[in-house]
Protein backbone atom coordinates (compact mmCIF):
# COMPACT_ATOMS: atom_id res chain seq x y z
CA UNK A 1 0.00 0.00 0.00
CA UNK A 2 1.02 3.42 -0.88
CA UNK A 3 0.62 6.04 1.99
CA UNK A 4 1.31 9.78 1.73
CA UNK A 5 1.88 10.90 4.92
CA UNK A 6 1.70 14.86 4.98
CA UNK A 7 3.35 16.26 7.68
CA UNK A 8 5.38 13.42 7.35
CA UNK A 9 9.13 15.03 8.83
CA UNK A 10 7.14 16.08 12.04
CA UNK A 11 7.37 14.81 15.72
CA UNK A 12 3.92 12.25 14.53
CA UNK A 13 5.15 11.98 10.96
CA UNK A 14 8.36 11.05 11.15
CA UNK A 15 7.14 7.94 13.43
CA UNK A 16 4.55 7.04 11.02
CA UNK A 17 6.67 7.32 8.19
CA UNK A 18 9.37 4.97 9.63
CA UNK A 19 6.56 1.95 11.00
CA UNK A 20 4.47 2.40 7.91
CA UNK A 21 8.07 1.23 6.19
CA UNK A 22 8.74 -1.20 8.77
CA UNK A 23 5.72 -3.21 8.24
CA UNK A 24 6.43 -3.16 4.29
CA UNK A 25 3.91 -0.17 3.01
CA UNK A 26 5.36 2.74 0.46
CA UNK A 27 5.01 6.18 2.89
CA UNK A 28 6.12 8.79 1.57
CA UNK A 29 6.49 12.08 3.29
CA UNK A 30 5.45 15.80 2.35
CA UNK A 31 6.33 18.94 3.76
CA UNK A 32 7.63 21.58 2.66
CA UNK A 33 11.06 20.19 3.20
CA UNK A 34 10.48 17.99 0.39
CA UNK A 35 9.28 20.59 -1.79
CA UNK A 36 5.42 20.25 -0.33
CA UNK A 37 3.46 23.66 0.18
CA UNK A 38 -0.31 22.57 1.28
CA UNK A 39 -1.27 26.61 0.99
CA UNK A 40 -0.13 26.69 -2.32
CA UNK A 41 -0.55 23.51 -3.51
CA UNK A 42 3.51 22.93 -4.86
CA UNK A 43 4.39 19.80 -4.95
CA UNK A 44 1.11 18.21 -3.61
CA UNK A 45 0.01 16.29 -7.03
CA UNK A 46 3.68 14.95 -7.49
CA UNK A 47 3.68 13.82 -3.59
CA UNK A 48 -0.16 11.86 -4.05
CA UNK A 49 0.52 9.74 -7.36
CA UNK A 50 -0.32 6.78 -6.97
CA UNK A 51 -1.24 6.58 -3.55
CA UNK A 52 -3.76 4.75 -2.10
CA UNK A 53 -4.68 6.97 1.44
CA UNK A 54 -3.09 10.22 2.65
CA UNK A 55 -2.71 10.57 6.24
CA UNK A 56 -2.98 14.48 7.21
CA UNK A 57 -0.96 15.63 10.29
CA UNK A 58 0.37 18.98 9.61
CA UNK A 59 0.00 21.79 11.71
CA UNK A 60 -1.03 25.43 11.73
CA UNK A 61 2.17 27.29 12.42
CA UNK A 62 -0.02 29.35 14.88
CA UNK A 63 -3.10 28.73 17.61
CA UNK A 64 -4.22 32.45 16.91
CA UNK A 65 -7.42 33.35 14.38
CA UNK A 66 -5.31 32.59 11.39
CA UNK A 67 -5.33 28.85 11.93
CA UNK A 68 -8.49 28.86 10.60
CA UNK A 69 -7.28 30.04 7.17
CA UNK A 70 -3.96 27.66 7.32
CA UNK A 71 -6.50 24.28 7.96
CA UNK A 72 -9.13 25.67 5.32
CA UNK A 73 -6.64 26.00 2.49
CA UNK A 74 -4.84 23.10 3.24
CA UNK A 75 -7.62 21.00 3.15
CA UNK A 76 -9.28 22.13 0.14
CA UNK A 77 -6.04 21.71 -1.22
CA UNK A 78 -5.34 17.68 0.02
CA UNK A 79 -8.96 16.94 -1.42
CA UNK A 80 -8.50 18.81 -4.50
CA UNK A 81 -5.28 16.68 -5.24
CA UNK A 82 -6.61 13.60 -3.77
CA UNK A 83 -9.36 13.32 -5.92
CA UNK A 84 -7.08 13.74 -8.94
CA UNK A 85 -4.52 11.55 -7.95
CA UNK A 86 -7.58 8.67 -7.53
CA UNK A 87 -6.61 8.99 -3.47
CA UNK A 88 -8.81 5.82 -1.73
CA UNK A 89 -8.87 7.13 1.93
CA UNK A 90 -8.00 10.69 3.13
CA UNK A 91 -6.99 10.63 7.06
CA UNK A 92 -6.59 13.33 9.76
CA UNK A 93 -5.38 13.66 13.15
CA UNK A 94 -7.79 15.79 14.79
CA UNK A 95 -8.31 17.00 18.81
CA UNK A 96 -10.79 14.60 21.38
CA UNK A 97 -13.59 17.00 22.26
CA UNK A 98 -12.68 19.38 19.48
CA UNK A 99 -16.26 20.71 18.38
CA UNK A 100 -16.71 21.72 22.28
CA UNK A 101 -15.08 24.49 22.47
CA UNK A 102 -15.68 27.03 20.04
CA UNK A 103 -14.16 29.95 22.11
CA UNK A 104 -10.77 28.67 20.95
CA UNK A 105 -9.45 29.84 17.38
CA UNK A 106 -7.36 26.76 17.07
CA UNK A 107 -10.55 24.32 17.99
CA UNK A 108 -12.78 25.98 16.03
CA UNK A 109 -10.10 25.91 13.28
CA UNK A 110 -9.72 21.99 13.13
CA UNK A 111 -13.36 21.35 13.73
CA UNK A 112 -13.45 23.08 10.14
CA UNK A 113 -11.40 21.25 8.40
CA UNK A 114 -13.14 17.95 10.04
CA UNK A 115 -16.16 19.66 8.66
CA UNK A 116 -14.39 19.82 4.91
CA UNK A 117 -13.28 16.33 4.71
CA UNK A 118 -16.66 15.12 5.87
CA UNK A 119 -17.61 16.76 2.52
CA UNK A 120 -15.41 16.10 0.11
CA UNK A 121 -15.26 13.24 -2.25
CA UNK A 122 -13.03 10.68 -0.84
CA UNK A 123 -14.06 8.19 1.88
CA UNK A 124 -12.03 9.77 4.96
CA UNK A 125 -11.51 8.61 8.81
CA UNK A 126 -10.78 11.21 11.22
CA UNK A 127 -8.57 9.62 14.72
CA UNK A 128 -9.08 12.05 17.78
CA UNK A 129 -6.56 11.95 20.13
CA UNK A 130 -6.33 13.59 23.93
CA UNK A 131 -3.44 16.22 24.50
CA UNK A 132 -0.07 14.44 24.11
CA UNK A 133 2.77 13.72 27.18
CA UNK A 134 5.43 15.51 24.81
CA UNK A 135 3.32 18.65 24.89
CA UNK A 136 2.69 18.80 28.43
CA UNK A 137 6.23 21.02 29.20
CA UNK A 138 4.96 23.41 27.07
CA UNK A 139 2.32 23.90 28.22
CA UNK A 140 3.46 24.89 31.31
CA UNK A 141 6.00 27.62 29.89
CA UNK A 142 3.09 29.54 28.62
CA UNK A 143 1.61 30.57 32.14
CA UNK A 144 5.31 30.15 33.98
CA UNK A 145 6.29 33.07 36.41
CA UNK A 146 10.08 32.58 37.82
CA UNK A 147 9.47 30.00 40.55
CA UNK A 148 5.76 29.30 39.79
CA UNK A 149 3.29 28.16 37.23
CA UNK A 150 0.03 28.93 36.67
CA UNK A 151 -2.18 26.12 35.87
CA UNK A 152 -6.28 25.93 35.44
CA UNK A 153 -8.11 22.37 37.35
CA UNK A 154 -8.96 21.53 33.29
CA UNK A 155 -9.09 17.29 33.61
CA UNK A 156 -6.83 16.25 31.06
CA UNK A 157 -6.72 12.09 29.55
CA UNK A 158 -3.17 12.58 28.02
CA UNK A 159 -1.69 10.42 25.46
CA UNK A 160 2.21 9.48 24.11
CA UNK A 161 3.08 10.38 21.32
CA UNK A 162 4.09 6.52 20.21
CA UNK A 163 0.58 5.20 20.71
CA UNK A 164 -0.87 8.08 18.80
CA UNK A 165 1.41 7.00 16.04
CA UNK A 166 -0.04 3.65 16.35
CA UNK A 167 -3.41 4.08 16.67
CA UNK A 168 -3.17 6.70 13.28
CA UNK A 169 -1.16 3.65 11.46
CA UNK A 170 -4.19 1.03 12.44
CA UNK A 171 -6.50 3.51 10.49
CA UNK A 172 -4.95 4.57 7.79
CA UNK A 173 -4.13 0.66 6.70
CA UNK A 174 -8.23 0.31 7.51
CA UNK A 175 -11.11 0.78 5.45
CA UNK A 176 -12.55 4.07 5.85
CA UNK A 177 -14.29 4.31 9.08
CA UNK A 178 -16.84 7.40 7.17
CA UNK A 179 -16.53 9.10 11.15
CA UNK A 180 -14.45 8.95 14.12
CA UNK A 181 -12.05 7.21 16.70
CA UNK A 182 -11.41 8.93 20.02
CA UNK A 183 -8.07 7.90 20.96
CA UNK A 184 -6.59 8.89 24.80
CA UNK A 185 -4.08 7.59 27.39
CA UNK A 186 -5.36 5.62 30.11
CA UNK A 187 -4.94 7.98 33.49
CA UNK A 188 -7.41 11.21 33.74
CA UNK A 189 -5.63 14.17 35.77
CA UNK A 190 -6.70 17.59 36.70
CA UNK A 191 -4.15 19.94 34.71
CA UNK A 192 -2.38 21.50 37.88
CA UNK A 193 -1.92 18.04 39.34
CA UNK A 194 -0.57 17.14 35.78
CA UNK A 195 1.84 20.36 36.62
CA UNK A 196 3.22 18.81 39.59
CA UNK A 197 3.75 15.35 38.72
CA UNK A 198 5.60 16.38 35.74
CA UNK A 199 7.86 18.99 38.32
CA UNK A 200 8.34 16.76 40.56
CA UNK A 201 9.61 13.76 37.91
CA UNK A 202 12.24 16.47 36.47
CA UNK A 203 12.80 17.44 40.07
CA UNK A 204 11.85 21.20 39.27
CA UNK A 205 11.70 23.21 42.46
CA UNK A 206 9.43 25.16 41.04
CA UNK A 207 5.63 25.35 42.30
CA UNK A 208 2.14 24.87 40.60
CA UNK A 209 -0.26 27.61 41.47
CA UNK A 210 -4.10 26.44 40.36
CA UNK A 211 -5.32 29.32 38.74
CA UNK A 212 -8.59 28.62 36.43
CA UNK A 213 -7.60 31.46 34.61
CA UNK A 214 -4.71 30.70 33.39
CA UNK A 215 -3.62 30.17 29.86
CA UNK A 216 -5.48 28.30 27.36
CA UNK A 217 -6.91 25.39 28.81
CA UNK A 218 -8.68 27.45 31.03
CA UNK A 219 -11.64 28.01 28.82
CA UNK A 220 -12.50 24.76 28.79
CA UNK A 221 -14.63 23.50 31.62
CA UNK A 222 -15.43 19.59 32.97
CA UNK A 223 -14.48 16.46 30.62
CA UNK A 224 -14.71 18.34 27.37
CA UNK A 225 -11.36 17.16 26.52
CA UNK A 226 -11.03 13.49 28.37
CA UNK A 227 -11.96 10.36 26.44
CA UNK A 228 -15.53 9.33 26.07
CA UNK A 229 -16.88 5.73 26.50
CA UNK A 230 -16.64 4.36 23.14
CA UNK A 231 -12.64 5.77 23.28
CA UNK A 232 -9.92 3.39 22.55
CA UNK A 233 -7.47 3.74 25.79
CA UNK A 234 -3.73 3.44 24.76
CA UNK A 235 -1.52 1.02 26.80
CA UNK A 236 1.42 3.97 28.39
CA UNK A 237 0.73 5.53 31.51
CA UNK A 238 2.39 9.14 31.96
CA UNK A 239 3.85 8.11 35.65
CA UNK A 240 5.81 4.91 33.78
CA UNK A 241 6.28 7.44 30.49
CA UNK A 242 8.33 10.02 32.66
CA UNK A 243 10.55 7.83 34.50
CA UNK A 244 11.97 7.21 30.60
CA UNK A 245 12.65 10.43 29.01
Amino acid sequence: MKLTVIGGTGRIGSQVVRKLTEAGHQAVPAAPSTGVDLITGEGLDRALAGADVVIDLANSPTFDEASIDFFRTSMNNLLRAGERAGVRHQVVLSIVGVDQVPQLDYYRAKTMQEELLRQGPTPYSIVRATQFFEFVDAVMDWTADGDTVHLPTTRLQPIAAADIVDAVIEVATGEPLLGIRNVAGPDVFPLDELGRVTLAAHHDDRTVVTDDEAGMFAAVTGDVLTAGPDAHLAPTHYRDWLQKV
